[in-house]
């Protein structure tokens, strides 16, 4: 089996990387800082926020005398209109990947949306959802950042600009873990520092860069993927195509 999976990757090229997770969990931090790293590595890449409006909503609504997207659109409008944003955004971002050819790096992506309708009671549609985002291919590596969701409440608290509760958190970290795609994630404990996130992203991916090709049609890379800060290493069987 491992010599089989190796044998894939070694014939495919690294296009699309998701990181996902509950708010406050540092997926934008990470997504930003992994797409730096890869252009710096020599495959480039361009990072592209996913997000499905519930900020945008809030927002509005506040402005509008609701007091957040579900008083202004009840919960079927705010979880239909969420699903069609974060469509929208992921089509926009793969198309762009495959225009350019430089590694997608999402933050947030399908599953995210599905978490969404879980941890909002909206399970009903989840099916419905699940059909529109067929479409998509799934990410060759798909990063969920996982933190303990009162950590994720201080964080969001501490940066001021939204607002979280901590029962939605819960349920949301909930939702992610019983998501039948939830084998195929590569867990990383986001409640280190930043720096030691990135260095186990790095991790897994060195040894992705080091049996694939290179955006610009290189060839197979003979060594070992060098990434700022030394990360190197092998990719667990999750992270293969």
């Amino acid at each position: 089996m491992a010599k089989s999976t190796g044998a894939r990757c070694a014939t495919a090229r690294l296009r699309t990387i998701a990181l996902i997770g509950i708010d406050g969990s540092g997926k934008t931090t990470q997504a930003y800082r992994l797409a730096e790293t890869l252009t710096a590595a020599g495959y480039p890449a361009t990072y592209h926020r996913n997000a499905g409006g519930r900020r945008w909503l809030g927002r509005a609504a506040h402005r509008l005398g609701r007091p957040d997207a579900q008083g202004l659109v009840g919960l079927d409008g705010m979880l239909v209109l969420e699903s069609v944003l974060r469509w929208l955004a992921i089509a926009m971002a793969l198309l762009g990947g495959l225009l350019t050819g430089r590694v997608a790096v999402m933050d947030r992506y399908a599953a995210c949306q599905y978490a969404s309708l879980r941890a909002q009671g909206g399970r009903r549609w989840e099916r419905l959802v699940r059909a529109g985002y067929q479409l998509f291919p799934r990410p060759q590596v798909t990063f969920l950042l996982a933190v303990d969701p009162a950590e994720a409440y201080r964080r969001i608290e501490r940066r001021g600009t939204d607002h979280e509760s901590l029962g939605y958190l819960t349920a949301a970290d909930l939702a992610y873990r019983t998501l039948p795609e939830y084998p195929t994630f590569v867990v990383i404990d986001a409640s280190r520092r930043a720096e030691d996130v990135a260095r186990e992203i790095q991790g897994h991916l060195a040894g992705w860069l080091a049996a694939g090709d290179g955006p610009a049609g290189r060839g197979p890379v003979r060594s070992k993927a060098r990434m700022p800060g030394g990360a190197s290493g092998l990719v667990p069987a999750q992270a293969w195509p």
